[in-house]
């Protein structure tokens, strides 16, 4: 689906050309060309083999690590609050049904809620890796204001009205989840601008402007987590959500500063680059201009927590985002892992109810912490290595994940 009605997936219809169409058509011409006689065998390459993908492998609840203490009471409430999208006849109806019936807080009933609506299954990628990487994310807190002033001088951008988004998933299947983001020049579609470019109009890029805030690196990392919150001048607080993207790749400013000598391994945490940053004022547009993708915002109530992709509020400690081509949203997921900087266990039923630009793999997980300086500090630090299980409703049909 394509967000204006100026350009349509047609005009995008060459992403791929199959081999046997082209040999067919090459055998037919020579047919023609030499009236009944037919010609040599059609020398075409043979198939490449089917690309690996992603597998779940069913596992008892007893090899879960840590199962039997997880405290999953608040797990049924993070479930619950996913049940708002589940439509008629989706495979988590029955349990979102079931759910809704459970005593709050009550830990032995939740466990054996999830027991008996669920099995589990190992995430595995398609290299076979069991083993992947977790982060962590959290709602930051900006000054900011309505209103440009010499103090407030960052725009936070929301969609520009130029931005094309086409859904390919409607032409080709294979490619459930992606989508292409452009912009139109007359009847081509281009790529979208990047970020040096928007950043390059100093606040006049043609998007509404939902609020100014003070500092460069802080509204870099809102668009880095997503979501957050804007502390305005006039008393009030205004909470905003990811509503779009630019189209460009995310590319690690970490990663960046480390290959570049700035800054060591150990010291690319948010913590670290923001310091960099602070000493280093005349190097870090250029810093932040290396990761050409940029976020566009929506203003969301302030009553309730964030929004994740899936549609509704996220629960601190108990919401993670996911590459969705291997997890579906809305999935219960078990995850070991640990603490930041820390080798205490973090074992926890926790649901599949965001996604990030950066978050790409089968067993690849963003733990979200909360709001405020707190949470900050712990999901800045946070990147540990981590295994995932599903929970899929029992007697329903797995999810196909894709390559």
């Amino acid at each position: 689906m394509m967000s204006t009605s100026r350009a349509s997936a047609a005009s995008i219809s060459r992403i791929t050309t199959h081999m046997s169409i082209r040999c067919a058509a090459a055998l037919a011409l020579i047919v023609l060309a030499a009236g009944c006689a037919l010609p040599p065998p059609c020398s075409c390459p043979p198939s490449p083999p089917a690309p690996a993908v992603a597998r779940y492998e069913p596992v008892e609840f007893s090899a879960l690590p840590g199962w039997g203490a997880a405290p999953v009471a608040a797990s049924v409430r993070a479930f619950v609050a996913g049940c708002a999208r589940v439509t008629p006849g989706d495979a988590m109806q029955p349990a979102c049904d079931t759910a809704r019936t459970l005593p709050a807080g009550d830990e032995a009933a939740a466990r054996e809620f999830f027991e008996k609506a669920f099995s589990a299954y190992a995430v595995i990628a398609p290299d076979g890796a069991r083993e992947g990487l977790v982060t962590g994310y959290y709602e930051p807190v900006l000054s900011g204001s309505r209103t440009r002033s010499e103090r407030f001088t960052e725009p936070v951008y929301g969609v520009p009205e130029d931005l094309v988004v086409v859904d390919l998933a409607g032409q080709y299947p294979e490619l459930r989840g992606m989508r292409l983001r452009g912009r139109l020049n007359g009847r081509r579609l281009q790529p979208y601008f990047s970020r040096g470019e928007i950043e390059a109009r100093n606040g006049s890029f043609a998007a509404p402007v939902l609020a100014w805030v003070a500092d460069p690196v802080e509204l870099f990392f809102l668009q880095i987590q997503g979501s957050g919150q804007i502390q305005l001048d006039m008393g009030e607080r205004m909470r905003v959500g990811f509503a779009d993207q630019n189209g460009h790749p995310y590319r690690s400013l970490g990663r960046h500063l480390v290959d570049r000598g700035e800054l060591l391994l150990e010291e690319a945490s948010m913590q670290g680059i923001k310091a960099w940053a602070a000493a280093n004022p005349q190097m870090l547009r250029a810093a932040l201009d290396h990761n050409a993708s940029y976020v566009f915002f929506r203003e969301l109530p302030t009553t309730d927590g964030p929004v994740g992709a899936l549609g509704v509020p996220l629960q601190a400690g108990y919401s993670i985002a996911v590459d969705p081509r291997y997890v579906p949203l809305g999935a219960p997921v078990f995850l070991a892992t640990t603490y930041p900087l820390s080798a205490q266990p973090l074992e926890r039923l926790v649901m599949a109810q965001d996604t990030g630009g950066a978050i790409r793999g089968a067993v690849r997980a963003d733990f979200f912490w909360g709001s405020g300086p707190e949470a900050g500090e712990l999901a800045g630090r946070m990147k540990q290595p981590g295994r995932a299980w599903i929970l899929w409703p029992r007697g329903a049909a797995l999810p196909r994940p894709l390559p």
